[in-house]
Formats: C-alpha cells, sequence, structure tokens
C-alpha cells in the first residue's frame, strides 16, 4: 500500500534524487510538464531545490506517495496566490514514474492534494494539462470541470506544440 504524505521542505530536501528521477521519467516519456527531452535526472535538481524552497516559504504543498522507501509520484498545489486569490490554489505537476503506473496514486496523490488545500482554506483549484495526454483523461473522471482548451499553450517534449486543456474543481475549504 502507497503512503501518501505532505512533505516538509527539510523532508522535500532529503528526497531530491527520488523527485528527480520522477520526473526525469515523465518527462522522458513524453508528459508535457515543462521541460524538455532528453532529460536526466541531475537536470531535475534545480526545479525541485526551488519547489523545497517554495515549501519552506509556505507557497506550496508537496505531496508524494512512497512505495517501499522510494518516492514514486508527487503533486503539488500552488498556495501563494494575490490578494484578491486568497481562496484559490493551483495544482501542479501530477507525477507518477512508469515503473509505479496502474496502482491508483495519481487518484490518490489528487484526493490528498484536495485535501491538503481545503485544510489551508482553499475552495477552489485549477490545472491545466496536455491536450490528448493519457494525464487528460484522469481529471473528469476525479470531478474535475473542464474549462476549454488554448491552442499551441507548450511544446510536448520532444518537440512540436501542444494545446493545453484548463480544469477547476471547487472543494471544501
Amino acid at each position: 500500500m502507497p503512503d501518501i504524505r505532505l512533505l516538509s521542505a527539510v523532508e522535500a530536501r532529503t528526497v531530491l534524487p527520488d523527485l528527480c528521477d520522477v520526473l526525469a521519467d515523465c518527462v522522458n516519456g513524453g508528459a508535457s510538464v515543462g521541460f524538455m527531452q532528453p532529460y536526466m535526472p541531475a537536470d531535475a535538481l534545480p526545479y525541485w531545490q526551488s519547489v523545497a524552497d517554495s515549501v519552506e516559504s509556505g507557497g506550496t504543498l508537496l505531496l508524494v506517495a512512497v512505495i517501499e522507501g522510494r518516492v514514486v509520484g508527487t503533486v503539488q498545489v500552488g498556495a501563494a496566490q494575490m490578494p484578491n486569490q486568497p481562496h484559490r490554489g493551483d495544482l501542479k505537476k501530477l507525477l507518477v514514474h512508469s515503473s509505479a503506473r496502474g496502482r491508483g496514486l495519481a487518484r490518490l496523490l489528487m484526493e490528498a492534494a484536495e485535501r491538503e488545500a481545503a485544510r489551508i482554506g482553499k475552495t477552489l483549484l485549477v490545472l491545466d494539462t496536455a491536450t490528448g495526454s493519457d494525464a487528460e483523461a484522469i481529471y473528469p473522471r476525479l470531478g474535475w470541470q473542464r474549462v476549454g482548451v488554448v491552442p499551441d499553450y507548450a511544446l510536448w517534449p520532444e518537440g512540436g506544440l501542444c494545446d493545453t486543456t484548463i480544469f477547476y474543481k471547487r472543494i471544501a475549504g
């Protein structure tokens, strides 16, 4: 059974190698999450260090899925918002290592992220995901509402333009 955990900044820094491995695996597997191929775990270190810094400052909630002592999945909630958006959070980087897929980790991570966001007073979450990706199909099954598609929003990790679908979900705060 996976262990879903909310990490402190100190805890995040202790699992940086695992986080880097998960991100590199997902990018090299075609996930459009902001990075281009080829992407090595070492390439991910500055990104995850900045996430740990944001956890430390209270700007980000970082959740992980741990199996047999190894982080195999992660998701973030961007908690720091402009003054007129204290009720909103941004769901970011739902990632599950290819070796751990098919075990319901995405659902468990999303449910935990929603609970933690509600705990800190968020009542609305938003996210974007690559249109046509495997990830896009997950969100409606979890109660997220599709807003629409932005054409040519980003690049696929291997190159070529990628549309993005925007979703939202109201949660109990």
